[in-house]
């Protein structure tokens, strides 16, 4: 009777498994040897693996694609020096051998050698100069210099070789995006889909591009061809609904949305998108309804709590927008944009320090925008504290030294102190940076700037 191809292929890894359960040694074929070792190695079992190389290596010593495996294995397991010492050896009896310089590359990646792996990698490329992996692993390591104009060029020839090479597309993709050039990127992608044109990656990816030059109408288009070229294609369908609500289409979103949701088990990043665009809408129930489940589905999804929150702050429901933004801290106490919103919450609701120590902790976990300066400041001030508000606003003048914000409310806290000298420093630096912005600060019930000392020097700009 005869076998079919795939219990052909078993026949070898079957035999030799029956061998391990008992005492006795067969023989086998170095080509059988090395379809048992790949297929240990495939699935993970190195330790399987390493039996079958060191029984191959004892029948047969001189097979260099044995020892290369070894090699393999040795370089996997970080034992750098004894895979070198093989490769030595295997060099001078075998050096067109394009797998000799391969893993010799890879052991110079691991030792964060990438010049010198890219030099072995290009004496493959001598030997057997047409090669898709030997580029793909030589993009790699350019992208480990952080030279993506020559990583793009070696995923490119990758994908010259292997037109169905999707993560060396991917790659492609990522490199165009690093270096800005998305007319380029889009270029590419219309001229490969040219001659590839039912690729849902590459109309996903040419979306995607499209969205970064705003060029809404076309990226609609792309992702529709997406679609049609896989209809179960989901990040087509949510990237589709994201345009639709950047251009306010938000039922037709909605809808793409709901797909994404029917054809897989739904995402946290689908509820939460699903809940804006009710919100938007003025389905406040239906967006309620879905801000839960977003934190339900990942709770800790950052944006899924923001996102309850903040639709409670909107209502000017503080105290459940307070509860749900101290939940999430309780998640993770180190996320500056859950300790702003609590801070800012604290302020409405009249709880100033509460405030300010939530404001300090979102300075301390990273955030440093202009608006946490002013708002902390004036919170400083609010408790009757303008010496630790001066303290936040010069600190704030680290990172914006050129803000007339920041001037005019230091202007107005050292006026406020009778320091007439810095007070006026920082006013004239204000005007001279921007005067449209002290008509905020005229009539301010905390930073004035309406006294008769101050209107006689902003009359003089």
């Amino acid at each position: 009777m005869s076998l079919d191809e795939n219990e052909n292929s078993q026949l070898p890894i079957a035999k030799f498994e029956s061998m391990l359960k008992t005492d006795e040694i067969f023989f086998f074929d170095a080509e059988d040897f090395e379809e048992i070792i790949h297929h240990y190695l495939n699935n993970g079992k190195v330790s399987l693996a390493k039996k079958a190389i060191q029984l191959s290596l004892d029948q047969h010593p001189r097979v260099t694609n044995l020892k290369l495996l070894e090699v393999e294995v040795l370089v996997f397991e970080n034992k750098l020096d004894q895979a070198n010492d093989i490769l030595n050896n295997l060099e001078l009896i075998d050096h067109f051998n394009d797998e000799i310089y391969i893993q010799r590359a890879n052991i110079y990646s691991k030792q964060d050698k990438h010049v010198e792996a890219i030099n072995a990698l290009k004496k493959a490329l001598e030997i057997e100069p047409e090669q898709a992996d030997i580029y793909t692993l030589m993009g790699m390591e350019y992208l480990f210099l952080e030279d993506f104009e020559k990583a793009k060029q070696s995923f490119i020839k990758c994908v010259f070789l292997d037109i169905e090479d999707y993560a060396a597309l991917y790659n492609i993709v990522y490199c165009f995006e690093y270096l800005g050039e998305y007319k380029e990127g889009i270029e590419y992608l219309n001229n490969y889909l040219d001659k590839n044109p039912y690729c849902e990656v590459a109309w996903h990816q040419l979306g995607k591009m499209y969205v970064e030059l705003e060029l809404y109408k076309e990226a609609l288009s792309s992702f529709d061809f997406a679609i049609y070229s896989d209809d179960r294609f989901i990040g087509a369908y949510y990237e589709k609904g994201l345009v639709l609500e950047q251009l306010g289409r938000y039922q037709e979103a909605i809808e793409n949305y709901e797909i994404t949701i029917r054809l897989e088990d739904p995402t946290s990043h689908a509820y939460l998108r699903l809940g804006q665009c009710h919100e938007q809408l003025g389905h406040l129930d239906l967006a309620q309804s879905y801000y839960y489940q977003t934190v339900h589905e990942d709770p800790l999804l950052d944006k899924g709590w923001l996102a309850i929150t903040n639709f409670f702050f909107k209502s000017n429901n503080y105290e459940k927008a307070s509860y749900y933004i101290n939940k999430a801290i309780n998640i993770d106490a180190e996320n500056p944009l859950y300790w702003k919103r609590c801070a800012e919450i604290n302020t409405a609701m009249f709880k100033y320090f509460e405030a300010d120590y939530a404001y300090k902790q979102a300075v301390e976990y990273g955030n440093y925008e202009l608006d946490t300066w002013l708002s902390w400041a004036e919170v400083m001030v609010l408790l009757n504290d303008s010496n630790s508000g001066i303290q936040i606003l010069l600190q704030a003048l680290e990172f914006y030294p050129e803000e007339a914000e920041i001037h005019f409310l230091l202007a107005a806290l050292f006026h406020n102190r009778t320091e007439l000298f810095k007070a006026e420093k920082h006013l004239k630096k204000g005007l001279s940076l921007n005067k449209s912005i002290i008509d905020k600060y005229q009539n301010s019930r905390v930073f004035s700037l309406s006294s008769s000392w101050a209107k006689e020097i902003i009359s003089k700009y």
